[in-house]
């Protein structure tokens, strides 16, 4: 192969590249940010000139010119939250770019069931597109049913005795539906897969990105 035909095969393969990020990103709705995300093993097809073989390394070039500016033009823009459930990592990201990494924790994925075969509880934290819809300091934790019926407990019906201050931190972000991101006592064991469904962090990580974060800050999880 002559060096012009390598360079060639080379920008294919850089273009192909390129058309799997944007698939990837277009799906969620969040251009490069989700960078951890495993490579399809199916690649999409080329243009049909490159694929029949006509196309030239000008031509290679202006594909991944015309990609790489549909990217820069979906890149989300302000402030938004990544969280990799499956490495329990947190990225917080300004215009596109990280600015801070923290190690967190995620659900466990395990089932509860409710004893007499009744209802049942798997702790996965949600995947998708989310925002920040409400901000707590010194939140306090008003304990679901499961969380009684996992101590072996019979929920209580008065609404006080579900009250629980000190287990989530100085501050939590509330994502919908009961989940939030927020603090733990439990520090030694961010980093594994151990939560219902909510996100752990660290006290001064917690703290960074409670300040950063306002009402309607995007939160994608994958």
């Amino acid at each position: 192969m002559t060096g012009h035909g390598h360079d060639l095969g080379m920008k294919k393969i850089l273009l192909r590249s390129l058309l799997v990020i944007l698939a990837l990103l277009a799906i969620i709705e969040a251009v490069a940010i989700i960078v951890a995300l495993p490579r399809s093993a199916a690649e999409p097809p080329l243009p049909p000139d490159l694929a029949k073989g006509k196309g030239g390394a000008a031509s290679v070039e202006a594909d991944i010119a015309a990609i790489q500016k549909k990217l820069q033009a979906l890149q989300p823009k302000g402030n938004s939250i990544v969280v990799d459930s499956a490495r329990n990592i947190l990225l917080f990201r300004k215009n596109g770019e990280v600015v801070r990494q923290a190690v967190v924790s995620c659900g466990s994925g395990s089932v509860l069931e409710e004893p007499g075969g009744g209802r049942q509880w798997i702790f996965d934290t949600p995947r998708g597109v989310f925002q920040v819809k409400s901000k707590l300091l010194n939140p306090t934790w008003v304990k679901p049913d499961w969380a009684f019926i996992e101590e072996g407990k019979r929920p209580p019906k008065n609404k006080e005795e579900r009250m629980e201050s000190g287990v989530l931190g100085d501050y939590a972000l509330g994502f919908g539906d009961g989940f939030f991101i927020h603090g733990t006592l439990y520090t030694r064991m961010l980093g594994r897969s151990v939560t219902h469904g909510c996100v752990r962090m660290g006290d001064a990580d917690l703290k960074a990105v409670y300040e950063a974060s306002p009402i309607g800050t995007k939160i994608f999880i994958f």
